[in-house]
């Protein structure tokens, strides 16, 4: 696929591990790349590091329901400067990784971390480092590491707001920026 004016690309549900190695070599094509939202994203670290080193006006991504293991948190930060918008919704980020982006990405005004897994909504040095960001919101994540008991609390989320959701079924709200 080479789309050298695309600017804005998302996939909302489920790719093969097969077809997902392909989009970092796609993105090498994309030049005028902004935006990215990949939902349970692979390759993660391979695509960032194509935005890192080709795509100047990038400054969003949308990486929910995602994990974000240490390498991915690692080449945020390497990509720190382009970011602006950040949504991490629903990820499952360690505590430690969700400092390392915070401590890099001082560029980003806008970070959505709510219903999280793996660092708690109301840890103090994760809101002060979030202080600087003008638009930060990280409710309902929780340190919850137990696989039983993260599945009951996705389960809660489901029928209490409807707007988080596994269910590739249903809809996800990609209007992260307003």
């Amino acid at each position: 696929m080479s789309c050298p004016a695309l600017k804005d690309f998302g996939l909302h549900g489920h790719i093969s591990h097969k077809n997902a190695r392909l989009i970092p070599k796609m993105i090498r094509n994309w030049k005028n790349l902004e935006v990215l939202r990949l939902r349970r994203a692979h390759y993660v670290k391979e695509i960032l590091q194509q935005i890192g080193v080709h795509r100047n006006n990038f400054y969003q991504l949308m990486l929910p329901q995602s994990y974000i293991s240490n390498d991915v948190a690692y080449t945020i930060g390497i990509c720190q400067s382009k970011i602006k918008h950040l949504f991490l919704k629903g990820a499952t980020i360690g505590r430690r990784n969700l400092v390392m982006i915070l401590q890099r990405c001082k560029n980003v005004v806008k970070l959505d971390v709510r219903e999280c897994f793996l660092f708690d909504e109301s840890d103090g040095e994760i809101l002060e480092l979030a202080s600087h960001i003008p638009s930060f919101s990280c409710q309902g994540s929780t340190c919850i590491h137990d696989c039983e008991e993260r599945e009951d609390l996705i389960g809660l989320f489901i029928c209490d707001t409807n707007s988080f959701t596994w269910d590739p079924a249903v809809p996800y709200d990609w209007n992260f920026v307003s």
